[in-house]
């Protein structure tokens, strides 16, 4: 059984349908990726799965636990962490504030986590006392990705986590998410930089009108020239 199942997901805003059978499976030494246009229901899948949206058809089982709809709440003592593309720190709270509230639903030492936290992201413990506001986009990325492992998930998801950064952040960003993986840490991301993600991603989805177009390894999909021209500008 898959880390992360999820079978014909319906679901979105309102009433108003945005997923309309989305299909992946991700197990924990995976890195998935989904692609696809703007508006393909990409993030809309994130936020399924973590409870932000209503699924109005379909399953979503995470290490052999049926999830679908559960509110986030309950859903991080499974396993399962989100980082939002925005608003995904506290920036009055200084790094290591807004990493010890990471941890939150945890009642035990936090020590050796925030030593892992501060390991896989070393600007950040020379800027633990620092508010998380005065950080660069690049390293509040940290911050938010750091937070968001105290919780010791399974899974980590992330939203579009290379946005409006420079390429130099962009690929340490994703050398850090290859790092974490290697740590025994499923991924599962949305990434707009769609050839630079595909590059490490063992799976790759893309999302067309809120449903798999094409599903495979990150390489397979750079090497179809189908997915190449139609989702990833020739």
């Amino acid at each position: 059984m898959s880390l992360l199942e999820v079978k014909d997901l319906h679901g979105g805003y309102g009433g108003a349908p945005i997923l309309n059978g989305v299909n992946m499976s991700i197990d924990i030494e995976d890195i998935g990726v989904i692609v696809g246009p703007n508006g393909a229901g990409k993030s809309t899948t994130l936020k399924a799965i973590f409870g932000l949206l209503q699924v109005t058809d379909g399953s979503i089982n995470l290490d052999g636990d049926e999830i679908a709809s559960m509110m986030p709440d309950k859903l991080v003592p499974l396993g399962l962490s989100f980082v939002p593309q925005e608003f995904n720190v506290f920036t009055e709270m200084t790094v290591h504030e807004n990493l010890e509230m990471g941890g939150y639903i945890r009642d035990d030492d936090l020590s050796d986590t925030l030593e892992y936290v501060y390991e896989m992201f070393p600007p950040l413990k020379e800027k633990q006392k620092q508010n998380a506001g005065e950080l660069s986009g690049g390293q509040r990325q940290m911050v938010a990705m750091g937070r968001a492992l105290m919780s010791e998930p399974k899974l980590l998801m992330l939203d579009e986590p290379s946005a409006g950064l420079s390429p130099r952040y962009m690929m340490e960003i994703f050398e850090t998410v290859v790092n974490v993986n290697k740590s025994g840490v499923g991924i599962l991301m949305v990434e707009q930089n769609a050839r630079q993600a595909l590059e490490f991603a063992t799976k790759g989805f893309v999302l067309a009108g809120g449903k798999n177009r094409y599903t495979g390894t990150g390489r397979e999909l750079l090497d179809d020239p189908e997915v190449a021209r139609s989702f990833l500008g020739g």
